[in-house]
């Protein structure tokens, strides 16, 4: 198996050049505040925020989201570290006399012989990136709004300025870290009034650095590139190079897409039917299964339901539930935030890292209890059972675009929902495994 390479980003621009490299990412969304994080740079290096010059605003911001997701990484492997409680696994295509039917082991034992990313001697390689373009000495991240971008292309027609990029590559087996800057000169066209309007109306200046995009529509703006051309992209493929090297990391190992492994296959290509604002990971896809139902997830899939208890009884009062996007598979239907494991992920790992995707539960919030999984032989959906660790109270939110809502369900209401037809099924039981847990703490 290639070496997995974590980009910490939604950009599909950063994601297409990798693509095109030969490496398709796993895609880890960082959250990260930037202007906080520059305010809380300047506080601690005794400077006025405005006066941080852009090379070094691109770093800070690169290492920042660098370290949220490495956080997050670090938060989960300590969590499952933790987890405790019983595995049960069952075979629904099994006649109910068959002793294979139900499996029975320690969950503890289970995760440990499973350890997926967490267990690679070298890798993941954790990418963070931020991008600004200089003009006149004055940095300019993405604008906040179409008469914004027209205020900025105006004032870059005609004229040169510099784009830099920050990269903060991190080896999650070692902790090994490089950081690096790379810059390229962007020489503008003049610009028509007529242009600056059609091309800030497009929408595609006020998503990207510096109201402009070499590989879109602005690509026909740009008189010349001076410097690394797929830096002004966002991401310098010869920098990223030579970082993944220091960190012990040759880079044609990084290669996993078809083209670059001469292999031939569709497994880049996006399924019929998908919200084009989906982001597509290694690993989705849909797998026929000997049950005769097409599953989500080519590698099986995961997810976490979270439980609340009463601060009094210990009494399992509320689960986490997500009310699923009509262009999600069963849209429209409740079920606990869950998905496609990824190239590489244990379920457990799969599991932690889908409830932070999708419903913004930190792992580090969370104890695990026990866990379910159905299992139709080569594919298996794994359920990881767990609580709001003590002291921590989790506050939910929709971070991606595959929810309606998010929200603690009371456990008395949940059969009154629609709900996801493998969610249904398995309620009761994830129900007892939870209320036997909550008696026992």
């Amino acid at each position: 198996m290639a070496i997995p390479f974590i980009l910490a980003s939604s950009s599909p621009a950063r994601r297409s050049v990798l693509i095109n490299a030969g490496i398709e990412p796993l895609i880890r969304v960082s959250h990260v505040d930037e202007p906080a994080r520059i305010r809380a740079f300047a506080a601690q290096t005794g400077v006025d925020p405005s006066q941080i010059p852009a090379y070094q605003r691109v770093m800070v911001l690169a290492d920042a989201k660098a370290d949220a997701v490495y956080a997050d990484y670090t938060a989960g492997e300590q969590t499952l570290g933790a987890a405790r409680g019983t595995q049960e696994t069952f075979n629904p295509l099994l006649a109910d006399d068959d002793p294979a039917r139900i499996a029975r082991t320690d969950l503890a034992g289970a995760i440990a012989a499973d350890r997926g990313l967490a267990s690679l001697a070298n890798g993941p390689l954790l990418l963070g990136c931020d991008s600004m373009f200089e003009l006149d000495g004055i940095a300019y991240g993405k604008p906040d709004s179409v008469d914004e971008a027209m205020r900025r292309l105006v004032g870059m027609s005609g004229r040169t300025g510099t784009l830099w990029t920050g990269h903060s590559l991190i080896n999650l087996a070692t902790g090994a870290r490089r950081h690096a800057v790379s810059s390229a000169q962007v020489s503008f066209a003049e610009f028509t009034p007529e242009e600056i309007r059609a091309y800030a109306a497009s929408g595609e200046p006020v998503n990207v650095a510096g109201s402009f995009a070499l590989e879109g529509l602005g690509g026909a703006f740009i008189r010349s590139v001076t410097g690394d051309p797929a830096g002004i992209i966002g991401l310098s493929l010869p920098l990223v190079r030579t970082m993944a090297a220091d960190l012990g990391v040759r880079w044609t190992d990084l290669w996993n897409t078809p083209y670059a492994l001469g292999e031939s296959s569709d497994r880049l290509r996006v399924p019929e039917g998908t919200d084009p604002a989906y982001v597509f990971q290694p690993g989705d896809g849909w797998y026929d299964c000997a049950c005769g139902t097409r599953h989500w997830g080519v590698h099986g899939g995961a997810g976490l339901l979270l439980a609340r208890r009463d601060a009094t009884s210990g009494a399992v009062t509320h689960v986490l539930l997500q009310h699923r996007s009509p262009d999600s598979v069963q849209g429209g239907t409740w079920g606990a935030p869950g998905g496609a494991m990824a190239d590489g992920e244990s379920p457990y790992e799969g599991a932690l890292r889908e409830s932070l995707e999708e419903a913004s539960v930190h792992p580090g919030d969370v104890e695990i209890v026990g866990a379910r999984i159905e299992s139709h032989g080569n594919w298996k959906y794994t359920t990881l059972l767990g609580f709001e660790k003590p002291g921590h109270a989790v506050t939910p939110s929709m971070s991606d675009n595959e929810s309606i809502e998010i929200s603690w369900v009371p456990v008395d209401e949940v059969p009154t929902l629609p709900l996801l037809s493998y969610f249904r099924e398995q309620w009761q039981g994830h129900l007892a495994v939870l209320q036997a847990a909550a008696r026992r703490a």
